[in-house]
């Protein structure tokens, strides 16, 4: 099996027109999802909230990521509801469609991983800010949420990578992304290997760059640590 240099060389430019889709789609999961997480979380300490808080987590963390998305882009539109609604201009539209799978998923993983940050923070600390007068607000501020984020950043990075290869799956969704344009490129050139490889690498820069933008905020919120 030979491989056409060229090819790749050639297919790189088109490849990259799709990466606008891919970091578009990457943000507003991103926002969207951390939305929904931090709701999550607050969700998960109020006794009414608790119980659909868990289900929506263990659910879009039970379930694979492609079959959320059929259900939102093939089954939100055969609810009458869902049509008559001011929701429907936004979820006919596949972007749309892929954000808000992609949020939900997002959203109970992170979920999960503030969780595990605010089960880090040991009770002797709130006991030394209660003996202090802290408030609620400024032991959130000065106490807890400086350590839970330093204690989840690194999985954040992680699921953020995560999230980063899971926008691929918007090709099945008539979406042009880096992987939707390679596989557009196959069909014309029935070369695969090349393309796919091609592809592949623009999600090696782009997953090295997300690594090192979250390894140096690890750095600095850990430069503490190194004196």
């Amino acid at each position: 099996m030979s491989f056409d240099i060229p090819l790749m060389a050639l297919s790189f430019p088109r490849l990259l027109e799709g990466l606008r889709m891919t970091l578009s789609l990457l943000a507003v999961s991103l926002v969207f999802g951390l939305l929904i997480a931090l709701a999550t979380s607050f969700a998960r300490n109020t006794r009414w909230l608790s119980w659909p808080a868990e289900a929506y987590v263990y659910f879009f963390r039970g379930t694979p990521l492609l079959v959320q998305l059929f259900m939102i882009y093939f089954g939100l539109p055969q609810s009458e509801f869902i049509r008559t609604s001011p929701l429907w201009p936004l979820l006919r539209e596949p972007f749309w469609c892929m954000c808000l799978a992609l949020s939900l998923n997002n959203g109970a993983y992170v979920a999960e991983i503030i969780r595990g940050g605010l089960l880090g923070v040991g009770k002797g600390l709130k006991e030394a800010c209660w003996a202090l007068g802290l408030g609620r607000f400024h032991r959130l501020r000065f106490v807890t949420a400086p350590i839970v984020l330093r204690l989840c950043l690194p999985a954040y990075g992680n699921e953020i990578v995560s999230l980063l290869k899971s926008t691929a799956l918007a090709s099945t969704v008539t979406l042009l992304d880096v992987t939707g344009i390679a596989r557009t490129i196959v069909a014309e050139t029935f070369s695969p290997y090349e393309i796919f490889i091609s592809a592949a690498l623009i999600y090696l820069v782009l997953t090295f760059l997300v690594q090192t933008i979250v390894s140096h905020f690890e750095i600095r919120l850990n430069r503490h640590a190194q004196r």
